[in-house]
């Protein structure tokens, strides 16, 4: 139930007001000024104010500006006997979410409030949505290896040091920067990520660096650098191993002198950014071969963060397993499925090259894939995806992987043929497959809808 507050000093309005909100099932409060509402407001956690202009003790006007002050997304409808174009104006330049005249239309009025509140719920979902998509994932585990980051991430994020990340490829790098820059000083200016592999060579200074409108053939707009967007904040350079012995050069002198250039310019721009740079090479070997540069090899590596392959660390697959199991089930807004102790087991044994990313989309494979509780048997048949695969005594024939443009199309195509074959053994009873896969049975029909299943196909 919404909570609506009403300041105004004439008890008639707020009376009137009162008795048509209580009727719509609001929960209504009144004061009859300023002063007084604004403490409520620090009290209570109201959904809606109702304010008028002109009152005693305290302007309307500086409610609303002082209330806003205090909780910038509270609505404020602002109510006066003596409306003028001139004081909606004023009043909306202020944050009012819209105006009324006295006496109050009463449909007018209750779509106004509807609108607000509706306003107001969609800025709340959308903060909610945006913590939940920008949260920084945790570092799971428990083994030493994992300990010893943490606490290297605790006792060096605060400093503006330089950090090194090495390791294989899906062992967790990204999620070490992140946190670096999490803990820091620098968590309220942006985290700034620069694949550097991803980037061909001739474009990677002016990705860095910017360039100046006209400085190369496509260069018809002046373009702002990855340096010049992290000022302030922190500059994650991804596979720095790969950056070419030009752009290394340039990087060097930024780092040593706070400065940068803009491609074709000639202005030098002070920044001020903390690099954190990571890497699966050997960074040593590739100075050796002459492919890296020592100086900037020093300069990156005042800190230097190993993170282990998954193989190093297998008593953390259980942790790291349950918690993709949760947070997938979660997506595909089914129960949490389980793994039984031989299957994780099996879990541990695989050779795990692709690291943690590997054992997430094998987590999500399973759970497409795998009845209610994850077996040993399951997890060998669906841990290589390109052999066939045999599950329950019935062999799947093994597709055409080269079919699939993306994972999507391939997750598609498993749980198609999953809940066909569980049809056919159920002999296309609806109820008893839904209980089966463990989900609703209207759930199971928009499947079959989906995937337009029919029986005898």
């Amino acid at each position: 139930m919404a909570k609506i507050l009403i300041i105004d000093d004439e008890r008639a309005i707020r009376n009137t007001l009162r008795e048509i909100l209580e009727y719509e099932d609001y929960q209504v409060d009144d004061i009859d000024n300023g002063i007084d509402g604004l403490e409520m407001m620090q009290k209570t956690d109201y959904d809606l104010v109702l304010c008028d202009i002109k009152m005693n003790r305290m302007d309307g006007m500086e409610v609303l500006s002082e209330g806003l002050a205090l909780r910038p997304d509270l609505p404020f409808i602002m109510i006066s006997g003596h409306g003028t174009v001139e004081t909606a104006v004023e009043a909306s330049k202020k944050g009012a979410f819209d105006f009324i005249s006295k006496p109050p239309d009463l449909n007018r009025l209750l779509i106004t409030v509807r609108n607000a509140l509706d306003r107001g719920s969609l800025v709340t979902e959308t903060k909610v949505l945006k913590r939940k998509v920008s949260k920084t994932r945790e570092i799971l585990g428990e083994s030493q290896a994992i300990s010893k980051i943490k606490e290297t991430i605790d006792r060096v994020a605060p400093t503006d040091a330089r950090v090194l990340i090495t390791g294989a490829n899906g062992s967790g790098k990204e999620l070490v920067a992140r946190w670096l820059h999490e803990k820091s000083h620098r968590n309220n200016a942006p985290l700034i990520e620069v694949n550097c592999a991803a980037i061909p060579s001739e474009l990677i200074e002016s990705e860095l660096f910017g360039h100046e409108k006209g400085s190369f053939t496509s260069a018809i707009k002046q373009r702002i650098g990855k340096f010049e967007s992290a000022s302030g904040g922190t500059l994650f350079l991804d596979e720095i191993g790969d950056m070419s012995q030009s752009a290394q050069a340039k990087v060097l002198r930024a780092l040593q002198e706070n400065k940068i250039t803009r491609v074709g310019g000639e202005k030098e721009i002070d920044v001020d950014v903390r690099v954190i740079a990571a890497t699966n090479k050997d960074l040593l070997k590739e100075i050796e071969a002459g492919n890296f540069r020592m100086d900037l090899y020093h300069r990156l590596s005042v800190i230097l963060i190993h993170v282990p392959p998954l193989t190093e660390r297998r008593d953390d697959i259980g942790i790291l397993s349950q918690s993709f199991l949760e947070e997938i089930c979660s997506e595909y807004g089914i129960p949490v499925k389980k793994i039984s102790e031989a299957g994780l087991e099996a879990l541990k044994a695989l050779p795990w090259t692709g690291n943690i990313r590997e054992l997430r989309n094998m987590i999500e494979r399973l759970i497409i894939l795998s009845d209610k509780v994850i077996t040993d048997a399951e997890v060998r048949s669906f841990a290589n995806p390109s052999a066939p695969v045999t599950a329950n005594t019935n062999t799947i024939a093994q597709p055409d992987f080269d079919q699939f443009k993306n994972f999507q199309e391939y997750k598609d195509f498993a749980e198609r043929e999953y809940i066909k074959f569980k049809l056919e053994k159920n002999n296309w009873n609806v109820s008893k497959t839904a209980d089966d896969i463990d989900i609703q049975r209207s759930h199971l029909y928009s499947k079959i809808e989906k995937y337009a299943l029919k029986r005898g196909e």
